[in-house]
């Protein structure tokens, strides 16, 4: 009994706890790829609002937003130069990693929580998981692994990933709006918003958003035919390969 009452004691002196939910819009839940798709920008917007009428706001807030593709195996190659000659001698598979990772945020993510945080919740380039298989198995490896940074650099340079502490601006207090970059080879599927915020360096409330890229026209036509009816697919295009050589001869024969 005496505890209770210590409890109820303290909770009167300190006021009510903050408590804070999101609420997120995002500007376009589906991206058409077309012929002519050069890339493009999705903005995130949000709000912090205080999740009860009792639940008080603070003064200042960070935002993380992790933007993940679809999954898939990808292989990284070493290539050494034997004899002159730059050849392949080592590879390393990359299993059901994400094709595309976007870490958006307001500051640098370090600045925003603690290192530990970070690896908890995988947050960073340098912290999310990329299993290797190595031999017979499948795990994730040291952060300066060759392989994985080779993995990383390849993938930053493609814009597939990317780490912009620029990407979130707080437009008041608790306003936010987030910019989202589609580069123009970004590959097709559902694609996973993760957004968290943060507060004097703790994780305070954190929601999910979703969106889907698919390809529209002619160039939908193709992808599902070649993966629906790949002999038939495979036949025509060997066919018009011979049209267009033989087309190409008869234009351009001379006497």
């Amino acid at each position: 009994m005496r505890r209770l009452v210590l409890t109820l004691l303290i909770v009167m002196l300190t006021g009510p706890a903050a408590a804070e939910r999101l609420v997120v819009s995002l500007s376009s839940h589906r991206v058409a790829i077309t012929s002519n798709f050069i890339g493009e920008e999705l903005v995130l917007f949000g709000t912090v609002e205080p999740d009860g009428a009792k639940s008080a706001l603070r003064s200042s807030y960070d935002l993380i937003v992790i933007v993940t593709g679809p999954h898939e195996t990808l292989r990284t190659r070493r290539k050494q130069r034997v004899l002159g000659i730059w050849v392949n001698v080592a590879s390393r598979e990359f299993v059901q990693t994400p094709s595309y990772l976007a870490v958006l945020s307001n500051k640098p993510v370090n600045q925003i929580t603690s290192p530990e945080t970070l690896r908890r919740l995988q947050v960073g380039l340098d912290n999310v998981l990329l299993p290797q298989r190595i031999g017979p198995d499948i795990a994730d490896t040291v952060r300066n692994d060759p392989f994985r940074m080779a993995f990383v650099r390849l993938q930053t340079q493609q814009s597939l990933y990317s780490e912009i502490s620029t990407a979130v601006t707080f437009l008041t207090p608790t306003v936010f709006r987030a910019a989202i970059p589609l580069p123009a080879d970004v590959p097709t599927g559902n694609y996973a918003i993760n957004v968290q915020l943060y507060a004097d360096g703790l994780l305070v409330a954190r929601t999910n958003s979703a969106l889907e890229v698919i390809k529209v026209g002619f160039e939908q036509y193709v992808a599902d035919a070649a993966r629906d009816h790949g002999l038939l697919y495979g036949l025509a295009t060997v066919l018009m390969a011979l049209f267009t050589g033989w087309f190409a001869s008869v234009v351009l024969k001379r006497d």
